[in-house]
């Protein structure tokens, strides 16, 4: 197929050519923003980022970003180097330099650090830790339901690599979504260890079955915010939803089907491995969250 894209697929912006970018304490051009081929993210995937949304001048759900990044660093025990004031004011920094008000993502990386040679031991990262923030112009464009095809990768044990990590290492992943592209599909949808359906690639997983939302029960899927903010409206709003196992057959057979992430907020499927979901559209649930979770946003980011 040729009309291949991705829940990340944005509008093309010229402005993103001279994006400024954050690195260790210092505002730089584009072309200057680089790191060592030492330094542990790109050696060794050893480092945790975070994803977040500019709507209306404000970070939409920053605190949970922040409350997430900084659980994930004490997970690998990384220092980031910036306590929370630190990271809020590095962002707004950034984005003032850039000067973005709206319709804006950022990724915040942080690394290891420069390794003093080249091996895996955390103790060789001896000069405190790389910190990156990519801030770029965007504005998600989908021109049709996304398609998705199952593929046998899994997302991994919490003893290995605990799923709920915003981790560097993504390669699982990568992969996963290779083997779509490979099907004739945009992403992957992945199972857990128990061959329940699970998240995608790059999104968590949502299935509507006769008026009812279901999810993944969380054990193995990304800790995603949007994610949590979704099932968090579905309640408040009387719409019933569950954290449960569920198959292929149940997804297969569902009435609508849709994914959730920082940067798509809630993006349609319209076949999985070669089944129409419903009407191949989005359906009347989807589009009543998404403008749930608009209002949300507008009270978030007034």
């Amino acid at each position: 197929m040729t009309d291949k894209m991705s829940t990340h697929q944005a509008k093309e912006d010229a402005r993103n050519e001279d994006i400024l970018i954050y690195l260790n304490g210092r505002v730089v051009p584009k072309s200057e923003a680089t790191v060592s081929v030492y330094d542990s993210g790109f050696m060794l995937g050893d480092g945790v980022w975070e994803g977040l949304r500019l709507y209306n001048g404000t970070w939409a759900f920053m605190d949970e970003h922040l409350d997430r990044l900084f659980e994930a660093a004490k997970a690998i025990d990384l220092d980031i180097g910036l306590d929370r004031v630190g990271v809020k004011t590095a962002l707004l920094e950034t984005q003032n330099a850039n000067g973005m008000t709206t319709d804006a993502h950022a990724r915040v990386m942080v690394t290891r650090g420069v390794k003093t040679r080249p091996f895996q031991h955390p103790q060789l990262s001896q000069q405190g830790p790389t910190f990156v923030i990519i801030m770029e112009h965007s504005q998600p464009k989908l021109p049709r339901p996304i398609r998705l095809a199952t593929v046998p990768h899994v997302r991994g044990l919490p003893m290995s690599q605990d799923p709920k990590l915003n981790s560097h290492s993504k390669l699982n992943c990568i992969i996963a979504c290779i083997a779509a592209e490979k099907a004739g599909a945009d992403e992957a949808l992945m199972l857990d260890v128990n061959g329940f359906v699970n998240t995608t690639n790059a999104c968590n997983f949502f299935i509507v079955r006769k008026g009812e939302v279901w999810t993944s029960t969380g054990d193995y899927c990304m800790n995603g915010i949007t994610r949590q903010k979704v099932i968090d409206l579905c309640r408040a709003h009387c719409i019933p939803v569950h954290e449960r196992n569920f198959s292929l057959v149940d997804t297969y057979g569902a009435d609508e089907a849709f994914l959730t992430g920082t940067f798509g907020a809630q993006t349609p499927v319209g076949d999985i491995d070669g089944r129409v979901i419903g009407t191949g559209q989005m359906g009347p649930m989807t589009e009543r969250i998404r403008q749930l979770y608009k209002s949300l946003i507008q009270e978030e980011c007034a």
